[in-house]
């Protein structure tokens, strides 16, 4: 895949993983409007694919519905900051932004749950009253840690059991 293609990717992803396609939108409208939006912001100068992709690298770590499903409104939400500052005049900018921020709409669910992680990736461990409170909730979580293993375990063991491999 190229660099050029990149960006259509991840929101075809995007798209497709939201069901926008076949519903709304075409997806030739969408190539076409992220063509044009190429054009505006140069990205087929030679340094677009230096140092790799930005998204479409990172969606191959999240493998599973939910997991996905957070990655992507982070995505998603980047690719409306990145719209913000475009010239809202082109009809091309204006497809893009309504549709990305429909889907934005639609699941919201997603970017709560991102927030979520960037809370706790700005807690400060070295703080002795999160360290009471952290070690106060710790039997709970582990529990929930312990439930959510076990049950994956017994739904692999089940699958395999249903499909003899």
């Amino acid at each position: 895949m190229t660099c050029q293609t990149y960006s259509f990717y991840v929101l075809s992803v995007i798209m497709i993983y939201f069901g926008r396609f076949g519903n709304s939108f075409k997806l030739a409208t969408l190539q076409d409007d992220i063509d044009q939006l190429k054009a505006d912001f140069n990205a087929s100068l030679s340094d677009v694919g230096d140092g790799g992709p930005i998204f479409t690298d990172k969606l191959i770590n999240w493998t599973e519905k939910n997991e996905k499903g957070i990655i992507l409104s982070q995505i998603l939400t980047m690719y409306l900051k990145i719209l913000e500052n475009a010239d809202k005049s082109k009809k091309h900018v204006r497809n893009i932004s309504e549709e990305l921020t429909a889907l934005k709409k639609e699941h919201s669910d997603g970017s709560k749950k991102m927030e979520d992680l960037m809370y706790l990736a700005k807690l400060q461990t070295s703080d002795l009253k999160i360290q009471r409170k952290a070690v106060h909730e710790m039997f709970s979580v582990l529990q929930k840690l312990v439930e959510t293993t076990a049950s994956q375990k017994r739904k692999r063991s089940q699958f395999q059991k249903r499909c003899k491999c």
